[in-house]
């Protein structure tokens, strides 16, 4: 059943003023296991966004009738955080940034896109100048904006018990982001990961991303997790054991996707807990996916065939009445400091990933030192290369001096400096959630 208040874009406009809380002046930074806002502890009450789904990947923050239709109904949801997926860096966001910041929402952006991703079955062919410039612009072209409270360096690369040794690589990307942010941008912006909650490696993952080096580790962590149900409860979901798993670690958690959706309409009990005292002293918050409605069924709201408008479905309201049933806690919500960082898990047959990360690639030494140039969207040739005849990847200490990147007159596919281009075909999807499909989750 739906609630039929249609929403056109047109009018969208007027609703916002009425609804636009202070613009934000202040980002969200990091202290001990949570984030603040100021002195101010911040939770993470936000959706997953990307109208569309994988069937239909554009910039919805590059759409001015877009996010004057959608945010100012996320407003009156009661958020303050939303997940982009997929942008096009080289398109102007500086108006439904601007929307975002006057309703008093941050955005957390994924820096992959199904051209430009980390590949987990050749991780080290994918990690290349080509695909740094385009991370690397991204954080120029977001890091302006004081609402942008952090980047995902990529979401469940590693999502089965056999593909872990990827890991290697997005700690170097974490790694090379946070060099960058620190040389580039003016303040510092925290950099994450989002895992799949695989049983075989969920605590190496999150042991993994922040052990070593202080300057390789994660600034936050987070978990998509699909495990509360229906009519559950902080116990029988098993979220009990997730808080005793995560006791004591480091940094900021959060769930990076949640709402289970079977059985549907969804209630989101879970709500209780999560901005409880059960769970507030080592996670902060989460994003249910997703806000718009697509063929996974997760919708809060549904967009019209002409999508001009939106209708906001009971999964909209049931989650309206329990963020206002639930306030975020007062005071610091029993966060920690000084917490010492993670062990690195030792290299075993269930835990390939590597303790001693690759180097920056030195083709992508310039990016580093000079910035990353303009932003060249989707044009160009992807970061996506295997070795000819599908052989093994290459080893962590041998980085590729230069992708080979084809030059114009070349097509994807043909054999370039020893590698073939495979534009995107690895890149699986950018928003099907593990409850949907076990294992099918994006390489991003």
């Amino acid at each position: 059943m739906r609630n039929f208040r249609a929403v056109a874009a047109a009018t969208a406009v007027v609703a916002f003023s009425a609804l636009a809380s202070a613009a934000i002046t202040t980002p969200v930074t990091v202290k001990g296991n949570a984030f603040f806002v100021g002195n101010d502890r911040f939770y993470i009450r936000g959706v997953d966004y990307q109208p569309g789904g994988s069937s239909d990947l554009a910039d919805p923050l590059a759409n001015t009738t877009t996010c004057s239709r959608d945010i100012p109904i996320m407003k009156e949801l009661g958020l303050n955080a939303v997940r982009v997926y997929t942008i096009d860096n080289s398109k102007d966001h500086s108006e439904c940034m601007k929307m975002l910041s006057d309703a008093g929402i941050y955005l957390i952006l994924d820096v992959n896109t199904p051209k430009f991703s980390v590949n987990r079955d050749y991780p080290m062919y994918s990690y290349n100048d080509v695909y740094l410039q385009h991370v690397f612009a991204t954080i120029d072209v977001f890091g302006k904006y004081t609402n942008t409270l952090g980047f995902f360096a990529a979401n469940e690369v590693t999502n089965m018990a056999n593909n872990t040794r990827a890991a290697t690589v997005v700690k170097a990307v974490i790694r090379d982001m946070r060099e960058y942010i620190g040389k580039h941008v003016g303040r510092p912006i925290p950099v994450g990961y989002s895992a799949a909650d695989v049983a075989e490696n969920r605590m190496e993952m999150a042991q993994y991303m922040n052990c070593g080096d202080a300057n390789t580790r994660s600034d936050f962590y987070t978990i998509n997790d699909y495990s509360w149900c229906g009519k559950s409860s902080f116990m029988v979901s098993g979220w009990d054991q997730k808080v005793k798993n995560y006791t004591d670690y480091s940094i900021p958690i959060f769930l990076s996707e949640f709402g289970c959706n079977v059985p549907s309409p969804r209630t989101f009990g879970e709500i209780t807990s999560l901005y409880s005292s059960d769970m507030t002293g080592v996670f902060s918050g989460g994003l249910v996916y997703e806000f718009t409605q697509e063929a996974s069924k997760y919708g809060l709201v549904q967009v019209s065939d002409d999508g001009k408008s939106v209708e906001t479905l009971v999964d909209y309201d049931n989650l309206q009445k329990m963020y206002k049933a639930t306030a975020p806690p007062t005071g610091d919500g029993g966060f920690q400091e000084n917490l010492p960082a993670e062990k690195c898990p030792d290299q075993t047959s269930l835990w390939e990933a590597s303790n001693t990360l690759p180097d920056l690639p030195s083709a992508a030494s310039v990016y580093m030192k000079s910035g990353a140039g303009d932003p060249k969207g989707t044009n160009g040739p992807s970061n996506q290369y295997m070795p000819k005849n599908n052989g093994p990847d290459a080893a962590f200490t041998d980085v590729p001096a230069s992708s080979g990147s084809p030059k114009s007159t070349e097509t994807p596919g043909a054999a370039v400096g020893g590698r073939e281009m495979v534009a995107g075909s690895l890149w699986v999807g950018v928003i099907v959630p593990l409850a949907a499909f076990a294992g099918a989750m994006l390489v991003f």
